[in-house]
């Protein structure tokens, strides 16, 4: 999923920052309206992928605009660590000679990073070689990988950024009590195999990688808001052959992190894919889960699976559907089928095999992918770059929340803009605008049997059950909950009713919502 938006949406900025802004930087955020720190719209999604903006107002926008519907949790890609000078470097140049020669030096091989954020001095190691340059409306940065600044022969990275969007992003987090994780540089791709990393530039990368982190330390390291780094180059939680170079990857750029943030959680966020004869059935995960955990290096990790829907990989349905036709908006992927024929299972199939064997020292969560295969007449959504995708409805974001269960321990969501923000029209309310105006409706993630004292029940759990009652179709019951407890935002009531056979069950909580779908268990 996130291959295909990762470096386009990033390749405008790059971002640098002190951990206290210089005066016209602190000057700017004055200038912005005042923080509102209010939560006003709890929602079940808790984490975005943001971003990262060089202007402080429209950050501050974000950031609170995400925080008001729940979100303790920003995160970001990390722009390609590309081969070759890209065309946003073309405009580099010291002592009038372009950015990539350096006199009196060999040039074995440069590198491009155009990024958004800006650095410290202290990234800057060899003099004459490592500078920080302004030009033609940006900043550029060249730096050598050499072990020695007096090497004839080097390899140089050329950095280009118009602006601090990491800093200010790291600043409205504090001022909000949430948390960020910047994604890692990513590793350059086969040119022939564009999904998998070229390996023979890792060296290079872990080089990259590890003055950028150093840096990250040096400016952020004092910051409650900077929770870790986010994995970049993403991979299938599936089974994976001994010498996966992704799984090289991950265990040689980890071992970077681990040294230069020890404690710092990592966050991977592997896509799974239940197309039969592309895809991969739901008993791969745990050994694919397994091997991405093999590579946290000792740091702490977050495998936040990606629940497949909004690329069509993997549908969501309930147990009585199996045998249904898909639902419309994934035709285009699938064609006019039955979700059995078309798939080895629902997502709720693979995050239950996620939660059978979760390796120690990982957290479980859920990437909620907030977008639609392709757009609809009439729809927003993304069009840049391909391909196209649209905009869901908070009824189908529901949904998704309740085919994760009960099992992950944070709800994420990729990705913030376009899919929370777009309009179909000025006069039109964006996703984030709908969670806003609905966010108190039930949300059923898992409902088992359960006896209290004695008497048959119900034990259900999900978002917003407190108070109301219970449907119970096709039967036609309404019964009155009796008990609520409240586990983080997760909560459990109990009702006293055990049904027979399969059963949809809706809920309608007191302050007079109903639940957007029908869990059916």
């Amino acid at each position: 999923m996130h291959r295909v938006v990762l470096w386009v949406v990033v390749a405008v900025a790059f971002v640098v920052g002190l951990v206290v802004p210089d005066r016209s930087e602190q000057d700017r955020q004055e200038e912005c309206r005042a923080r509102d720190g209010r939560v006003t719209a709890p929602y079940a999604i808790t984490g975005y992928w943001v971003i990262p903006r060089a202007d402080p107002c429209v950050t501050r926008g974000m950031v609170e605009a995400i925080h008001a519907i729940g979100g303790d949790t920003l995160i970001t890609f990390g722009p390609r660590f590309s081969v070759g000078v890209e065309p946003e470097l073309a405009g580099c140049a010291v002592d009038g000679l372009p950015c990539a020669e350096v006199a009196g030096k060999r040039i074995r091989q440069v590198y491009s990073y155009v990024t958004s954020e800006e650095f410290g001095p202290g990234l800057l190691r060899c003099p004459g070689t490592d500078r920080r340059i302004e030009g033609e409306g940006r900043t550029y940065y060249r730096l050598s990988l050499a072990e020695s600044c007096d090497a004839p022969e080097q390899d140089l990275v050329l950095v280009a950024t118009d602006g601090d969007g990491m800093a200010n992003l790291m600043t409205e987090a504090a001022a909000y009590g949430m948390t960020v994780f910047p994604g890692l540089p990513a590793a350059p791709q086969r040119p022939d195999k564009t999904w998998e990393p070229d390996l023979a530039h890792t060296a290079a990368l872990n080089a990259f990688t590890a003055r950028v982190l150093s840096d990250y330390k040096a400016r952020f390291g004092g910051s409650a808001a900077f929770g870790g780094v986010y994995q970049s180059f993403e991979l299938a939680m599936r089974a994976r052959a001994d010498d996966d170079p992704i799984i090289s990857l991950y265990a040689a750029q980890h071992a970077v992190v681990v040294a230069a943030l020890p404690g710092k959680k990592i966050v991977v966020s592997p896509y799974i894919d239940a197309r039969r004869g592309r895809g991969f059935p739901p008993d791969q995960v745990r050994e694919g889960m397994a091997d991405i955990a093999g590579t946290r290096a000792g740091a702490p990790m977050a495998i936040a699976v990606q629940d497949g829907r909004g690329t069509g990989k993997v549908p969501v349905y309930g147990v009585h559907e199996r045998e249904a036709r898909v639902e419309a908006r994934l035709v285009p992927v699938v064609g006019e089928v039955g979700y059995g024929q078309a798939y080895y299972g629902s997502t709720r199939d693979y995050i239950e095999a996620a939660a059978r064997q979760v390796p120690d020292g990982v957290e479980l969560w859920v990437n909620v992918e907030a977008f639609e295969p392709t757009p609809a007449p009439g729809e927003c959504g993304r069009v840049d770059p391909l391909p196209l995708r649209g905009r869901p409805t908070k009824s189908r974001l529901d949904r998704q929340v309740m085919a994760t269960g009960p099992y992950g321990s944070k709800i994420i969501s990729y990705g913030w803009e376009p899919f929370f923000t777009c309009q179909a029209r000025y006069d039109t309310p964006s996703l984030a605008d709908d969670i806003a105006g609905a966010w108190q409706q039930p949300i059923i993630v898992n409902a088992v049997r359960k006896d209290v004292d004695g008497r048959p029940g119900l034990l259900v759990e999900g978002y917003h059950l407190r108070g109301g009652t219970f449907r119970f179709d096709p039967q036609g019951a309404v019964v009155r909950q009796e008990r609520h407890e409240r586990r983080g935002r997760l909560e459990s009531a109990w009702v006293p009713y055990a049904p027979p056979g399969t059963t949809s069950l809706t809920a309608t909580n007191e302050a007079g919502q109903t639940s957007a779908a029908p869990y059916v268990f």
